[in-house]
């Protein structure tokens, strides 16, 4: 796929995501007034911490008066996720400055490594403008600005869970989840983790929960033997990279003039060879 295209998907794609992410970032500034927090103290931590769901835990717990040790060390359970996206996002990025690869590990978030991957699985190659343009359009400016709102003028709404708010962001990641589910293998890994991770949440907490979900359920899925998995997209394909893209973001193309998932006429996928070839 063509560089142009693919960043114009990315970019609706971000679009789409920064919607639910003003949604998602007013209710933690409400969340975060409720708990005591001055404007300064909400944007603060929406700047240096970036992390939606370990942000509303920390307001939790310090609005529950735990020691700043605990509140440290939950929240990183809870954010230790991004250790799987960091490695997925290794081998595209190698070749990128140390410097500036930290700054994009600060920007990373789920959203950001679900289109960035898309995008670069695309092309089939690294786009560091298109990260750029997944972590700071989707969710960075977004959210912040929303924070901000949220603490300001976020006093007039006393119960926002009323108006759904609260469901937004969860809602548009079970979108973007929903179409990587290929085939047996996704489906498997899909209903293990997440009954490994509401199971362990239960019991125990939920940061360890979603830690547990996340190694356990793809532990599980990669044991379904390649006979039966039945993937109708194989993930590391440029097929599978369009099951990323949110609804409305694929556009028309000539009659004839690509193949289906994105191929130009006559382009192999990745690691398949001509007939007879060894």
């Amino acid at each position: 796929m063509a560089l142009a295209e693919s960043r114009r998907r990315l970019l609706i794609e971000a679009l789409g995501i920064a919607v639910s992410a003003i949604g998602f970032g007013f209710v933690y500034g409400l969340s975060a007034r409720q708990a005591g927090f001055s404007p300064i103290d909400a944007v603060a931590m929406s700047v240096i911490v970036f992390g939606g769901a370990a942000q509303f835990a920390a307001v939790g717990y310090v609005a529950g008066g735990l020691a700043w040790p605990g509140v440290v060390l939950l929240t990183a359970l809870l954010n230790a996720r991004h250790l799987l996206y960091s490695v997925a996002l290794a081998p595209w990025l190698q070749d990128v400055p140390r410097p500036r690869r930290a700054i994009m590990a600060h920007l990373l978030t789920d959203e950001a490594f679900a289109i960035s991957i898309g995008h670069f699985r695309r092309l089939g190659r690294a786009d560091e403008r298109g990260y750029w343009i997944a972590a700071i359009a989707s969710t960075f400016i977004p959210w912040n600005l929303a924070t901000l709102a949220g603490v300001l003028v976020g006093g007039s709404i006393p119960e926002p869970s009323r108006f759904g708010i609260d469901i937004i962001f969860p809602a548009a990641m079970i979108g973007l989840a929903a179409g990587l589910l290929t085939g047996r293998r996704e489906i498997v890994a899909a209903i293990v983790g997440a009954g490994v991770g509401v199971g362990v949440a239960l019991f125990v907490s939920p940061a360890i929960g979603i830690v547990a979900g996340g190694l356990v359920g793809p532990a599980v899925g990669l044991l379904v033997p390649t006979t039966v998995a039945h993937e109708t997209a194989p993930l590391g394909t440029p097929s599978s990279a369009a099951r990323y893209a949110m609804p409305g973001a694929h556009f028309d193309r000539e009659s004839g003039d690509r193949e289906a998932g994105g191929r130009e006429p006559g382009e192999r996928e990745p690691g398949e060879r001509e007939p007879g070839e060894r």
